[in-house]
């Protein structure tokens, strides 16, 4: 399907660089709609990005930009491995979800392996030792939380603050650059221990998609995917009462696990995001392997109420869009509710990663795609 519309984003060129010849417009993994704020990251960076709305209502022009206000992660969260002083030595938190509830904005980094790609210009015995290379890229393994609040009419990040009488703070699953508490609890499960020492581009384990509801978390998997089944993980987190900072997996799962594991039948494909509008879980399909498609986006019907674990075949999924893809370009990567007139949500705003030329606006904005939503489907929050 078509886009029926287009979101112009722009950035401010002097914090679009990333070192390394790369910039923020090369490739967008997250969106988030937060009132009249766009928040957006490349995966490649250890920051978000905050774009206000500059026109749109009444107009049928969206553009977000003005304020573009960057918020270096490191500024409120413990990273696993701190940033260096030379930008070619990042280790990238490779952020891959973003939601907000009950005044929080919550992300999550991919927690996967990569391997490094072959120079074939190298010549082929120095390539075969490249693709022999798994590394891990230690801030990937962050799952956390910062307070949202609102400061002259504009939605911005707080390590900490205090509203009527209720302190919240920025805090984060318990870990280091090797793993965390979620990866632990995984390494002895049958389905995903033996993924997690597996690159994800190599069908290994790598989350892509966070959507939160009340106060469970759901994860989608992008890999493994089994037999055609893609996965997603629902956990809740809790406060540790001696350290407001930390996060701890609840037991919530049979026999007091820590996770609960649903499988969906999306026909082999893995999921790249993941979107809760109002009970319904929103998942946008797409390859787990190194792949330009397909690409299509499945409804899990009330799938953010369901009590205990789940396998869902394909005939309980609404098939909602199938979605454009480049080759070698412009791949799907985050999605977020949008609301053309600023009322309720009946579309997507779908952002990509390997951005293609004809999606460059110059300069340092690039163009993000909006598909409306069947008049099937239920009506969105926000």
């Amino acid at each position: 399907m078509n886009p029926t519309g287009t979101v112009d984003l722009e950035f401010d060129p002097e914090r679009d660089d990333l070192g390394k010849n790369k910039e923020l417009t090369d490739g967008l993994s997250v969106a988030l709609r937060i009132g009249n704020t766009l928040w957006v990251a490349n995966d490649e960076s250890i920051s978000l990005e905050r774009l206000s709305l500059i026109t749109g209502r009444n107009t049928g022009n969206y553009k977000y930009g003005r304020h573009h206000k960057q918020f270096s992660l490191d500024d409120y969260l413990r990273l696993p491995v701190a940033p260096p002083n030379d930008p070619a030595d990042l280790e990238e938190v490779d952020v891959e979800g973003l939601d907000y509830e009950d005044g929080y904005l919550w992300l999550v980094g991919s927690h996967s392996l990569k391997r490094k790609k072959p120079a074939l210009k190298d010549g082929a015995k120095e390539a075969r030792k490249q693709l022999a290379k798994v590394s891990r890229d230690g801030n990937r393994y962050l799952l956390a939380r910062i307070p949202v609040v609102k400061c002259d009419g504009m939605y911005t990040l707080a390590k900490e603050y205090t509203r009527k009488g209720k302190k919240r703070t920025a805090a984060q699953l318990r870990g280091n650059a090797q793993g965390n508490d979620l990866t632990e609890a995984l390494r002895g499960d049958k389905h995903l221990g033996s993924f997690l020492a597996i690159p994800g581009k190599d069908n290994g384990f790598d989350i892509e998609g966070l959507a939160v509801v009340d106060k469970r978390l759901f994860l989608g998997l992008r890999g493994p995917v089994l037999c055609g089944w893609a996965l997603i993980l629902e956990v809740e987190l809790e406060e540790d009462n001696e350290q407001p900072s930390t996060l701890r997996l609840k037991p919530i799962g049979p026999k007091r696990r820590l996770y609960q594991k649903h499988f969906l039948q999306l026909g082999g494909l893995g999921i790249r995001d993941l979107c809760a509008q109002g009970s319904d879980l929103l998942t946008l399909g797409g390859p787990t392997m190194d792949l330009d498609g397909p690409v299509t986006i499945f409804r899990w019907p009330v799938g953010a109420k369901r009590k205990g674990e789940s396998v869902v075949p394909a005939e309980e999924l609404e098939r909602v869009l199938d979605l454009p893809y480049g080759q070698g370009a412009d791949h799907a990567e985050g999605m977020t509710l949008f609301s053309p007139d600023g009322g309720t949500a009946h579309s997507l705003l779908v952002v990509y990663d390997s951005t293609s030329e004809s999606r460059r606006l110059g300069g340092s904005a690039v163009a993000a795609d909006v598909f409306l939503l069947p008049r099937t489907c239920a009506p969105g929050r926000g």
